[in-house]
């Protein structure tokens, strides 16, 4: 049998306006862990779906050769039945139903006409233990944030009999202790034989998991790279990327912060939005600045979101209490229309499930929240809302033909784009920024920094939520710390470190 569990052969796919794949081929060993690295709208996802069966055989031009053997698959249970199994950026769960029912939904324990449920809840609960998630698998899907969704999704993954794993950014929603646990599962796995398929904006993550890295860049393959030919790091696989140098990583800004204290919370509490008993926020105190960006660090289930969410409209929570001020006067924003009036947007973490529209088009999404500046009496001007979505949209860099195009067939990177563009359109003061990078490429990443820097610029404030430390570090003028819905740390970020950071978190830890 030949070295190589799988052989893409010539692969070109076409979607209406875009070529998407061109002659791309892909050769993969048996028992090693391929990346797929390239800037969003590169293809890496496309190329995935030709293969998983999503995009069915017929519906592109090229050959795919697995296990020695053609396939022409149909649909993704064709591909399943070989032992490929894909895990896609966007979470696919069934919110009120379990953790077991969603991870063998389809894939049945017990006969045809009867469930073994304690065989499913028994199975589910080995499958969470190898990911690292602690919950039971009675809880259900509603009731998990993104980052253990995710987890969740990888445990169905290997409920099946998997011989080729693709991962779709898995560890964009994770924290890096999680990331790590996920990275040494695939090294795990690739002892037992299991090849995997790794997409990933992170690099430091490729160069730490990958045995090769085959490099994307506008529906082609440019390279190949054998990491145990050394030479490879992250400035090499950036250069392919992108197509040039990319020499810092953050932009430089000038300081613009200001002495007005445009936001101001004090005391402020909030309860979980289902179990009314635990507090998810707890007495928390912050001030943002006119021209300031302020970072809020913390592992996953901090209370990062949940605090953003509560000071925007009271969008999440319950019992919510402590004062609120914008400019120095103390207001009560009741909803999130009240958060707009007053001049603040959020820009969610969740952008599929609460932040766009997918099946209506980029020009529609990019207007929502203020259909007031494209309207007249109430009723939409549709050639100024195409005119505003198209200069959003150029000044983003989204990758799409026209404004027309569905949101939902874009990549997840160019998605993040549009959610941008949706809160930018709102012309804010206040802009919280909630994992605003996440899944998006380092050439995209540097794009959005320099966006922010315009906004500060131009007298507006940010706050920025982000589970990566280094963007914490490289963007923001003072940083916030958060532990088990308290603050526990604040710093300025000259003198911050990810070590400072992580003593102020774990301090809190050790003493609860």
């Amino acid at each position: 049998m030949s070295d190589h569990i799988l052989e893409m052969r010539h692969i070109t796919k076409e979607f209406p306006g875009v070529k998407a794949l061109d002659d791309v081929s892909l050769e993969v060993r048996r028992g090693e862990i391929h990346a797929l690295v390239g800037e969003n709208g590169a293809g890496k996802s496309t190329l995935m779906n030709v293969l998983s069966g999503i995009y069915p055989h017929g519906s592109y031009d090229g050959e795919i050769v697995y296990n020695g053997k053609p396939c022409h698959f149909q649909k993704i249970r064709d591909s399943e039945s070989r032992g490929i199994v894909i895990i896609h950026q966007e979470l696919a769960l069934v919110p009120y139903l379990s953790i077991a029912e969603n991870m063998f939904l389809g894939n049945e324990r017990g006969s045809a006409i009867n469930i073994n449920w304690n065989e499913t809840y028994a199975k589910a609960d080995e499958l969470l233990a190898i990911v690292g998630l602690r919950e039971s698998s009675h809880t259900l899907i509603k009731d998990l944030g993104i980052g253990k969704q995710q987890l969740v999704e990888i445990a169905k993954a290997l409920s099946k009999n998997v011989q080729l794993l693709i991962l779709d950014e898995p560890t964009a929603s994770l924290n890096e202790g999680d990331s790590m646990k996920l990275l040494n599962l695939l090294k795990e796995f690739k002892k037992k034989g299991v090849t995997s398929i790794i997409i990933s904006h992170k690099l430091n993550e490729i160069a730490y998991v990958a045995d090769q890295i085959t490099i994307i860049r506008d529906g082609a393959v440019i390279e190949t790279l054998d990491m145990a030919q050394g030479a490879v790091d992250e400035a090499r696989i950036i250069r392919g990327m992108v197509g040039r140098e990319l020499t810092n990583r953050f932009p430089l800004r000038e300081p613009h912060v200001e002495d007005e204290v445009v936001l101001e919370v004090e005391d402020w509490s909030v309860q979980h939005a289902l179990y009314s008993d635990r507090t998810v926020v707890d007495d928390v105190s912050f001030k943002l600045k006119k021209g300031e960006v302020v970072g809020i660090a913390g592992l996953m289930g901090a209370g990062r979101t949940e605090f953003a969410m509560s000071i925007f409209g009271k969008s999440y929570g319950n019992s919510i209490r402590g004062k609120l001020k914008i400019h120095g006067k103390e207001v009560v924003l009741n909803n999130e229309r009240d958060a707009i009036k007053h001049g603040l947007a959020y820009v969610t973490e969740d952008r599929k499930g609460n932040g766009l529209i997918l099946s209506n088009p980029i020009r529609v999404n990019t207007t929502l929240a203020r259909l007031d500046k494209v309207s007249h009496h109430h009723v939409i001007d549709l050639d100024l809302e195409y005119k505003v979505a198209g200069a959003m949209k150029e000044k983003l860099g989204v990758k799409s033909p026209t404004v027309e195009q569905i949101v939902g067939n874009l990549s997840g990177g160019n998605q993040q784009k549009v959610l941008l563009a949706k809160w930018m359109f709102a012309e804010p003061d206040i802009m919280i920024l909630d994992e605003p990078t996440r899944g998006i490429d380092v050439g995209a990443k540097y794009e959005i920094y320099c966006i922010i820097n315009d906004l500060v610029a131009a007298g507006k404030s940010v706050v920025l939520i982000s589970s990566e430390m280094p963007e914490v570090l490289g963007m923001c003028d003072r940083i916030y710390v958060m532990s088990q819905g308290k603050i526990v740390g604040e710093m300025d970020a000259k003198s911050a470190t990810q070590e400072r950071i992580m003593s102020s978190i774990l301090s809190v830890n050790k003493g609860a």
